[in-house]
């Protein structure tokens, strides 16, 4: 089983540290690790984001770990030269369409998160998002209006059979957890949407014993604050899963907590933490590695098939969260090192 380790920029190399530490002291037979740059790394080495050999180690790996993209040092880069282009890169070659998130908060950081908490301790949920479409993928560009003003423009879309193929994965998912599902969609507003909410409808007629719900975005985003408990699987497009993910992090206690993982049709994923390089912070220990260690257990349950083993890390991270271990963002003073330190401790 080949690993293809893709540090990235900012913190990303420190976490993937950490995440291969505890992947390392499992002794997983068969396990095999390659490493390649990517992002802004890449740039500033290769003249690409995502260099061919880079992608090529992707292709032929099994799973993908991937850290984090963005340097402020290539803001002023043409478009298609910005690391965040390699994330968007592999996610196109790689034809990872379906964004699993999930957002659980553990019961000892229930004062980190920005809710009460009696309204934090309720969230346990899954956030799939399409990853494929919408506007990070359609025509875009800058053009002059008729009175000569500059106008940026990008189009969002998706086809019924992207449609489908991601709604699939959200009933599939709800049928393996509670039998919820909320579709969330703006089909007030937007053609997009209402396409999304009708193939969603179609769609139910497979998995009739799913309970389906629709919501607004903007209604979904307050629900998350109000009554975060009411979710169980949340399935929406590329935009608003990018930003609803993101808020339940912070729900959930910090950004440095969340795991993610970015699947094929075969079960073949890229796994990376949702937050940022976070570059103000880079190289001084001070990054959460729980994020990408919970990645890693994810890329062992969904793409190498050891749930067994993606346990044991879910329950040690959960164990030195009880035995106090916290990083900065978490309100404490350990760092990155230490704090991998403690879940290996855990084990």
């Amino acid at each position: 089983m080949l690993i293809a380790l893709l540090p990235g920029d900012g913190i990303g190399p420190e976490v993937i540290a950490e995440a291969r530490r505890v992947l390392d002291s499992l002794a997983i037979p068969d396990l095999q690790f390659e490493t390649a740059v990517v992002g802004g790394a890449a740039y500033k080495a290769k003249g690409h984001p995502l260099p061919p050999e880079t992608l090529d180690l992707a292709k032929r790996a099994d799973a993908i770990l991937f850290g984090a993209v963005g340097d402020p040092d290539c803001d002023k880069l043409d478009r298609h030269l910005r690391p965040e282009q390699a994330i968007l890169g592999l996610r196109k070659e790689l034809n990872l369409f379906a964004n699993l998130r999930p957002a659980k908060l553990f019961p000892e950081l229930a004062d980190a998160s920005a809710l009460r908490p009696e309204v934090a301790t309720q969230i346990d949920m899954v956030i799939i998002r399409e990853l494929n479409g919408d506007v990070y993928f359609g025509e875009k560009g800058m053009r002059k209006t008729a009175s000569g003003l500059r106008e940026g423009y990008d189009v969002m879309s998706y086809n019924e059979d992207e449609v489908r193929r991601i709604a699939r994965v959200g009933f599939e998912t709800a049928r393996a957890r509670k039998g919820k599902l909320c579709s969330v969609d703006k089909a007030n507003v937007l053609e997009t949407s209402q396409l999304w909410r009708d193939v969603v409808i179609e769609t139910h007629a497979e998995f009739a014993d799913i309970e389906l719900s629709h919501m607004y975005v903007d209604n979904a985003a307050m629900q998350l604050v109000r009554n975060p408990g009411q979710f169980d699987v949340i399935v929406t497009g590329n935009l608003f899963g990018d930003i609803l993910s993101d808020q339940a992090s912070m729900c959930a206690g910090s950004i440095g907590m969340l795991p993610s993982a970015s699947l094929d049709a075969n079960q073949k994923g890229l796994y990376e933490p949702i937050h940022g390089s976070a570059p103000d912070i880079a190289g001084q220990g001070k990054a959460n590695p729980l994020a990408t260690i919970l990645s890693a257990a994810m890329m062992l349950r969904y793409s190498l098939n050891q749930a067994a083993i993606a346990d044991r890390i879910e329950a040690a991270v959960a164990k030195a969260l009880a035995n106090g271990a916290r990083s900065p963002d978490l309100g404490g003073k350990m760092s990155t090192r230490e704090m991998g330190d403690a879940v290996l401790a855990a084990f």
